[in-house]
């Protein structure tokens, strides 16, 4: 069977000989044993070319399996999985450009477009924050909340608004329909160029419309990817320049491109083969690092939920990705091994909080 064949390859990784597929695990002692005995079943994700052959409903059964255990973080773990984060990528001090490390004159090369070059001049040195806003392991609990159709009926939206702080991407809807299920507390807001440019008109004249919308989020801070390539360049800054007419409290943040490299690369070294990671994957690593415990909502890369119920696309709408340009089962992949190692916690089920 091709899921024997992905966890023969696990069992080899881990040089054991422990059948895998017995499903003889302890499900009483849902302690430090036998989390570690899951995370085992999950390790061939990071194999390469072993987790395209698991069949979708065996993931299923062993996802829902891995749940009968209640969640912990492992802190060791996670210290560890942090400590590698701050080597390879660093977000308490290069998540966003700042005057700090990207100083007036720089010649900044964009993440894609690595041919391209931007000069920082003053006018937009002046954008930037002095230094980053965030320390490392600054906040207690963290909820990213993806847009995915499984946070659909979830009821979420109360332990969402517990957190202490919360990130959520591309401007998602969190009106009175859906907040039951997503909540409203919002501390980051990324938004996709693309948005602002199909949505907004590049914000030449839809600049009150793209205001009013920000203010759902209240005093969030705005986040872009202005230096992705060229072309984001301009109606990124352009945010800025609206939120400042409205005389808006909200602060407006980029991404620095060489994060993003390095975020991808790292991705990449663990098989996430995509043209583009997600921006919820950028999130959840930065995260990572900037709190003690993530909780991630709205997360799944399947047409079903874990009970085999379909499901839409997003929570909001069913609208499809472009195809090819994100690995989300791939990403998916990884974030439930980091969850049976207790780094994260995947929420894909009905919340009951608080």
């Amino acid at each position: 069977m091709p899921l024997q064949r992905a966890l023969l390859c696990a069992e080899h990784n881990e040089g054991r000989s422990t059948n895998l597929l017995s499903g003889k695990w302890s499900y009483t002692l849902c302690g430090r044993c036998s989390w570690e005995n899951h995370a085992g079943l999950w390790r061939w994700a990071h194999e390469e070319g072993c987790f395209q052959r698991v069949k979708q409903s065996e993931l299923f059964d062993r996802w829902k399996s891995l749940q009968m255990c209640k969640w912990a973080m492992n802190i060791s773990e996670a210290n560890q999985f942090k400590s590698t984060l701050s080597r390879c990528c660093n977000a308490p001090s290069f998540l966003f450009t700042t005057q700090k490390n990207t100083p007036l004159g720089t010649k900044l090369k964009y993440e894609v477009d690595t041919s391209g070059i931007y000069h920082i001049n003053q006018e937009i040195f002046r954008m930037f924050p002095k230094d980053m806003p965030y320390y490392r392991s600054q906040f207690k609990k963290c909820a990213v909340v993806g847009n995915g159709g499984i946070l659909k009926n979830s009821r979420c939206g109360r332990e969402i608004n517990s957190a202490d702080f919360v990130f959520r991407c591309n401007l998602p809807p969190i009106s009175e329909k859906y907040t039951m299920d997503v909540g409203v507390k919002t501390d980051v807001v990324t938004v996709n160029p693309s948005i602002i440019t199909e949505r907004f008109h590049k914000l030449e004249k839809w600049r009150r419309p793209f205001y009013r919308v920000l203010q759902v989020y209240e005093n969030a801070s705005v986040l872009l990817p202005a230096f992705y390539n060229t072309r984001n360049t301009d109606v990124s800054i352009r945010v800025k320049y609206v939120l400042d007419d409205f005389e808006s409290p909200q602060a407006v943040y980029y991404f620095h491109p060489q994060y993003l490299v390095n975020v991808s690369r790292y991705w990449l070294s663990l098989g996430v083969r995509a043209k583009r990671i997600s921006t919820g994957l950028i999130l959840a690593t930065a995260a990572l690092e900037l709190c003690e415990e993530v909780h991630l909502f709205g997360f799944w890369a399947f047409p079903m939920n874990p009970s085999g119920l379909y499901i839409t696309h997003h929570y909001y709408d069913n609208v499809k990705p472009r195809p090819g340009f994100h690995a989300m089962p791939s990403e998916i992949f990884n974030f439930l091994h980091l969850h049976s190692r207790g780094i994260l916690r995947v929420h894909t089920g009905t919340c009951s909080c608080c």
